[in-house]
This record gives structure tokens, sequence and C-alpha cells, in this order.
């Protein structure tokens, strides 16, 4: 079973910058995709960035420009740098994987205060 585990999470102020790290217990290699999700109250779980096996990236056109997600399959990692935090970006964020079937971490949260 693939385990994916997030860390990096935290409390900043809006305008800040945080680095979240997802490390998977597998080769990222042998994903289709890895990306962000995050969760806010009260709301669904939304696309945050996506990459895909061949570099392919997507954002959502809320953190376009804020946000860069980066792939090491040396390291078996996906992060997620995030700049100029809002805080409408409050959420639980989790790492997530694809290679026939859909794997998720546990989560990490990120609270930006104004």
């Amino acid at each position: 079973q693939v385990q994916l585990v997030e860390s990096g999470g935290g409390l900043v102020q809006a305008g800040g910058s945080l680095r979240l790290s997802c490390a998977a217990s597998a080769s990222t290699s042998n994903f289709d995709t890895m990306g962000w999700y995050r969760q806010a109250p009260g709301k669904q779980r939304e696309l945050v960035a996506l990459v895909s096996s061949s570099g392919t990236i997507h954002y959502a056109d809320s953190v376009k420009g804020r946000f860069a997600i980066s792939r090491d399959n040396a390291k078996n990692t996906v992060d997620l740098q995030m700049n100029s935090l809002k805080p409408e970006d409050t959420a639980v964020y989790y790492c997530n994987a694809f290679r026939l079937k859909t794997y998720w971490g546990q989560g990490t949260q990120v609270t930006v205060s104004s």
C-alpha cells in the first residue's frame, strides 16, 4: 500500500510563504499524476496544482502566479511552494497521487491570518 506523508503546514500571516512537501513510500516515477488538493471548512475538496509524469502542470486559477508545484522522482517527493498567501488559502492541504487508483495523504493544516 502506497503511503503519502505531508509536512510543512502551519500558521502564517497574509503575504507570507510556506512550502509543503509530500514524501511517497513508492517511486513517484510510477505515478501518472501527483498533486495537491485543499479543503476549507464547509467546502468541497478542490484541486490546487497537478503535475503529470511528462511534466505538464496545471494550477487552479486562484493560485496561478503564487504557487509552484515541483516533483522530484529521485527523492520521491512532490512539493508545493506557496507565496503571497491570502486568508482564503486557509485549508487542509492533501497530497494526491494516481496510478490505477487514487492515493491520499493524511493532510496538513495551512492557516493564513489577516
